[in-house]
């Protein structure tokens, strides 16, 4: 193996042991169909970038609650890397739409496009794109490959490495648009799951690595297993090095080890209520995301915080839930809500007068009475801040404790809601 070349371990086996690890600046596409283990390959990826100090992009349009549920079942406590701004989590939205464009491919090249401006941004070692098929259903293929291309190239120059995960293709026509990505990368990653698997054993199947440019070693194929706490393995390679490995003293320690781990993964899965409600991490990162996006477009947006005096609230007149309520069903649907303390927060994602004034004028008919000596004293009881993004503001933190602080300059700058609906 030439040790001159510039690789990084990838946390999976089998690339580390036969290639030495992953080109800095190389790409990689991982083709599979769903449960083949492809986004806990890529997580197992993001992990090892976060151990070698190094920054990873994630992108995803998973719920960050459900990404932090496959981290932990390979036990992955990928919220302390993310804490620590080494795995930066990117939510992107399915363009679900896509159909209704007038231009289909134009409408797709925008989000091909977002990838390099949050790269620029937040300037990685590495970017994992999971799952990238929505985003490549081009009319044209000499279109989708200028633009993958393109972006490739972008990621090369700075020394990212890149991973890229699509479906198997289903069809002719998917075929030929995931030929047309195959091409243009360093190395492919298949992923198929064994046939006839048992339900009771770990998920089983086997993987190839196959370069285009590199990797002079060449390809390789192994049966992969899914195995809980882990992630893909090779056991092949596994039982090659099963005489350095040191097992545990006893069962019931491993037991009492397991158990742990199930209880931290039954923690943290609570259960999604409504569309367009967030608890706080979800709305931290969907926050960073809008940032992001008025950066690259120029796009502006509002938070507004509506504030439910604390004396009004314990003598029961209107409850934080209440508000959420109201506020829930006088909202748009792309709009994004969150609760802390006594407050309840809206991301208008399209900031413009109306969308805002929409809001305010709404809110009073979805309270739980339409009393009007009622509404006039919840009305008092209310206050609002409204934050325009400019580009002074760093990050959604900045702009949520700024909104959570309770500093008399911040609470001055409240306004009682009567006075937007009077």
């Amino acid at each position: 193996m030439n040790t001159n070349l510039q690789l990084i371990p990838s946390g999976f086996s089998l690339i580390d042991e036969k290639w030495g690890g992953l080109y800095i600046g190389g790409s990689y596409l991982i083709i599979g169909s769903r449960k083949t283990g492809r986004t806990l390959l890529s997580l197992q990826c993001a992990m090892e970038s976060a151990k070698n100090q190094q920054v990873c992009l994630y992108f995803t349009n998973m719920r960050p609650k459900d990404l932090m549920i496959q981290a932990a079942s390979i036990n992955f406590d990928i919220q302390t890397y993310m804490n620590r701004n080494q795995i930066i989590v990117v939510r992107v939205a399915s363009p679900d739409d896509v159909y209704d464009q007038p231009n289909q491919d134009e409408f797709l090249i925008e989000y091909m496009n977002d990838i390099i401006t949050v790269v620029n941004h937040y300037q990685p070692h590495r970017i994992i794109f999971d799952e990238l098929t929505p985003y490549i259903g081009f009319n044209s293929l000499d279109l989708l490959k200028d633009v993958f291309v393109h972006t490739l190239e972008n990621l090369g120059s700075k020394d990212i490495t890149s991973l890229f995960l699509v479906g198997e293709p289903a069809t002719s026509r998917s075929r030929e648009i995931v030929d047309t990505l195959s091409h243009e990368v360093t190395a492919n990653i298949y992923l198929k799951n064994a046939e006839n698997a048992s339900p009771n054993e770990n998920r089983k199947g086997t993987i190839s690595i196959v370069p285009n440019i590199g990797h002079t070693e060449g390809a390789y194929t192994e049966d992969f297993e899914v195995e809980p706490y882990i992630g893909l393995t090779i056991p092949k390679l596994m039982k090659e090095e099963s005489s350095d490995f040191e097992y545990p003293s006893s069962r019931e320690e491993d037991h009492q080890i397991q158990n742990l781990r199930k209880t931290k993964l039954d923690n943290i899965a609570e259960p999604y209520s409504f569309s367009n409600l967030y608890e706080y991490p979800d709305f931290e990162l969907l926050l960073n995301n809008q940032i992001a996006l008025f950066r690259s477009t120029g796009q502006v947006f509002d938070l507004i915080a509506f504030k439910l005096d604390h004396v009004f609230r314990i003598q029961g007149h209107l409850t934080v839930n209440e508000l959420k309520e109201a506020l829930r069903l006088s909202t748009d649907k792309k709009d994004k809500i969150c609760v802390i303390d006594n407050k309840v927060i809206v991301l208008v994602v399209k900031s413009d007068s109306k969308s805002a004034q929409n809001i305010l004028f709404s809110i009073k008919y979805h309270f739980p009475s339409e009393d009007k000596n009622y509404l006039n004293s919840v009305l008092e009881n209310i206050s609002v801040l409204s934050i325009e993004v400019d580009e002074n503001i760093d990050n959604a933190k900045t702009m949520l404790n700024y909104i959570a602080s309770s500093d008399e300059d911040v609470e001055k700058n409240y306004i009682p809601l009567k006075n937007f609906v009077e």
